[in-house]
């Protein structure tokens, strides 16, 4: 009797702190400790290699920025763990920093310092570069259209520590997107994939006039005036170059230039700072991640998720990173069981397209513990940790050209931090979009600008909508954007669908779920029945360029339907139907 008396005293107050519902806020607080110790053991680190770089050697390889300072130590410490897989070639960090190297004495000659005699200030020189083109000056920049690879590494790292800038150039940008983001970032010098050659010989006149100087990774047959940098950087010693070479003036110099799509117009080039780049050396050890991790990593190198948050991440913890040069869904689990992945890195529509693949023996007895990212969904959430599980969800929010990031670490369905006493203020606001707090503290991401759109004097959130429409069983992937309607204010909704085998579309049930889910005004006006949605580059869904191909059934190969109001149901666009629109005839 005694001891369940003493039993029930015990469980007195645990009872009542789940009654008052303080225990779930005393968790979250125990998280938020927690985090906080973890963050400040990163500044810690992150001071502490700072320092150590400042007071080193000038002329030894340690006395750089801190991108050639970390690796020249990772060198020292780890030589033989391997720091990149790609396909089935390996690379340990001893080998990553002689490649480097190499490169950033080939890029020494291209800037006429002497890099043979690996001297000092005194060895540069004006002159003394063979061919037409003029010396690159000290902190100029040098462009690289590149996939993902490991040549792209060596060639960043190596213009890192020759004190040149680096922009990361998107791979598919062509003609004036392209012209307009070398003038942009003011590039000297262009280095490009070899096979990539043939898609921008229109632009070789251009480029030339420019007076860029022109490289090609790779030993292809060139056109006249683009010489093979690998070739040239093989030929190099791979003995480290003088750290003063890369120092900075101020950590706050521009270290290089990241492309973001901006919500409007032609890409924007954003500012690196050499701070940024310090501060992203600490992404995965506050993410939880180790040395002995292996990080998987599908995202393009010229996006900040896989340059600065992937590879400078993972230097910053002396892990492991599988590099993919395209993402494949079908092929993800095979090759983290062949590479023994431990962490998965992902953005946008990566884990959808996971959950949506057909089940496969590879996708058991995984070793992936974490998946680390930003763009997850709470639906696609859920599904991928109830099928792939059990694995953490790392969901994060930042912003390439932003001072702010929040980590998830409570693991909150839907959520991508929490605005405990860490963050001050109540609301993140940029031009890219909004990160609301929760009544309980927890962030979560609001909209993008350029996900909102005015329809009937009302605002309408492409996400809320997509959302309705993706509980529908025969949707597999939906589009949400808003497209100009002749005589009408605003914009009405639009959605672009995929639907899920073997379903067919039910058009009945869809107009019954959007009038019972949605108001009015942000039922979708119209609708495109697609095989697949187009992303771009870093997997984000394609909304200007839908928007722009509008709803005009004879310029569009996909079956669409337009709502009829009065009748209550989706039709076909009709060319009939369609004029009649134009005409104001048909009431939407």
């Amino acid at each position: 009797m005694a001891a369940l008396l003493l039993l029930s005293l015990l469980l007195l107050p645990l009872l009542l702190l789940r009654k008052l519902h303080i225990w779930p806020r005393l968790r979250w607080l125990a998280a938020d400790l927690a985090f906080a110790v973890r963050a400040l053991r990163c500044k810690r680190a992150l001071r502490a290699r700072a320092l150590a770089a400042a007071a080193a050697d000038p002329r030894g390889p340690e006395g750089g920025c801190s991108l050639a300072w970390r690796l020249a130590q990772l060198a020292r410490q780890r030589p033989a763990h391997i720091f990149l897989i790609h396909g089935a070639r390996r690379f340990s960090y001893a080998e990553a920093e002689r490649e480097s190297n190499r490169a950033a004495r080939a890029f020494l000659r291209a800037r006429g310092w002497d890099a043979g005699l690996g001297g000092g200030a005194e060895d540069e020189r004006a002159a003394g570069v063979a061919g037409a083109a003029a010396p690159l000056a000290p902190g100029a920049t040098v462009a690289l259209l590149l996939p993902a690879c490991p040549e792209f590494l060596w060639l960043w790292f190596g213009l890192a520590k020759a004190g040149l800038r680096t922009a990361f150039v998107p791979a598919a940008l062509r003609r004036g997107p392209l012209l307009h983001c070398l003038r942009s970032c003011g590039a000297r010098a262009l280095v490009l994939a070899p096979e990539f050659l043939e898609s921008l010989e229109p632009d070789l006149p251009a480029l030339r006039a420019m007076g860029l100087r022109l490289w090609a990774a790779g030993p292809e047959t060139h056109p006249a005036g683009i010489s093979d940098l690998l070739a040239e950087a093989s030929a190099e010693v791979d003995e480290p170059v003088p750290g003063y070479l890369s120092a900075p003036q101020s950590i706050m110099d521009t270290c290089l230039y990241i492309f973001t799509s901006g919500t409007t117009g032609l890409p924007k080039a954003a500012r690196i700072s050499h701070l940024k780049i310090l501060q992203c050396q600490a992404f995965y050890q506050l993410c939880g991640a180790h040395q002995e991790d292996v990080i998987y990593l599908a995202l393009p190198l010229h996006h900040m998720s896989g340059s600065l948050l992937g590879i400078v991440g993972c230097l910053g913890i002396g892990a492991t990173v599988v590099l993919k040069s395209k993402f494949s869904a079908g092929q993800f689990w095979e090759d983290c069981q062949q590479h023994r992945v431990t962490v998965f890195q992902y953005i946008g529509e990566l884990c959808r397209y996971l959950v949506n693949q057909p089940p496969s023996k590879a996708e058991h007895g995984h070793k992936v513990r974490l998946a680390v990212g930003s763009g997850l969904r709470p639906d696609t959430w859920e599904r991928f940790v109830r099928r792939f599980g059990p694995l953490q969800v790392l969901e994060t929010y930042g912003l390439t050209e932003g001072n702010v990031a929040t980590f998830n670490y409570t693991g909150q369905l839907g959520a991508v931090g929490r605005a405990s006493w860490l963050y001050k203020g109540s609301r993140f606001g940029t031009l890219r979009g909004t990160v609301w707090p929760h009544v309980q503290g927890f962030l979560r991401f609001h909209d993008r600008t350029g996900d909102t759109f005015r329809w009937k004097g009302e605002n309408v959130a492409t996400t809320e909508v997509a959302e309705a429409l993706e509980s529908l069983d025969f949707l597999q992937e939906v589009n949400v954007y808003g497209v100009t309607v002749p005589g009408h204010e605003g914009r009405a909704g639009m959605a672009a669908l995929v639907l899920r085998p073997p379903h067919s579309l039910d058009l009945v049930q869809l107009y019954a779920h959007v009038s019972e889910n949605l108001p009015p005004y942000a039922w979708p006006r119209f609708l495109r029945l697609q095989e697949s949605l187009a992303t771009t580059e870093t997997f984000k869904q394609q909304k200007v360029r839908m928007t722009k191909e509008g709803f005009d059934p004879s310029t569009l190969p996909d079956p669409l339907y337009v709502l009829d109001q009065a009748g209550g149901a989706y039709l076909p666009l009709t060319p009939a139907r369609y004029s009649a629109l134009l005409a104001g005839d048909l009431r939407i």
